[in-house]
């Protein structure tokens, strides 16, 4: 039996004994700064850890049954390209940079499925996913059987209400027609 207010601390520190001489083992595990997922997005500056998005979306939908999504470029700019849409518009809506259909075919990304959860006014990576999670047809999208790629963004305007806008892309290529 474990429990998990000790486990995981102990496995560190098992860990650090056993390869004490590298550097930065203690004898304590102490984690270093703030979880990206945590990061507020709501400066000039901020870029959302992908790695982190697609890591919490794969865990969430690995503990529904379902199996991982990678990023993949083509929707990253897309995500992006969406997410910079609404910001500069102040709109938040699907249709912010187009058509989602239309905007599908114009990258050129060859989708089998393709859906979109956009979001507003979540300053985290935490927040958007929760928003998410917690929203029927969003939850649906990131939890949709078919999808094996994602691209995420967010994009913050300082003079709109919302300040920062997210736009998350699913999907999984057409390999037939490959």
């Amino acid at each position: 039996m474990i429990f998990d207010g000790w486990a995981k601390p102990a496995r560190a520190m098992v860990l650090c004994s056993v390869i004490a001489s590298l550097p930065g083992c203690a004898d304590t595990y102490k984690p270093q700064g703030q979880p990206s997922f945590y990061r507020s997005m709501a400066t000039s500056d901020a870029k959302v850890d992908a790695g982190a998005a697609a890591s919490m979306i794969t865990g969430y939908r690995k503990n529904n049954g379902l199996g991982a999504v990678t990023l993949d470029p083509q929707l990253m700019r897309m995500a992006e390209e969406q997410a910079r849409a609404m910001a500069s518009r102040n709109r938040f809506e699907h249709d912010a940079a187009g058509k989602f259909d239309v905007r599908i075919r114009r990258s050129g990304y060859d989708a089998k499925v393709a859906v979109e959860n956009i979001g507003a006014g979540y300053h985290t990576l935490a927040e958007a996913f929760s928003g998410w999670r917690d929203s029927a047809p969003h939850r649906a999208n990131m939890l949709h059987r078919g999808v094996t790629k994602m691209g995420i963004a967010a994009a913050y305007a300082p003079g709109t209400k919302y300040k920062v806008f997210w736009a998350l892309i699913l999907a999984a290529p057409d390999d037939r027609r490959g």
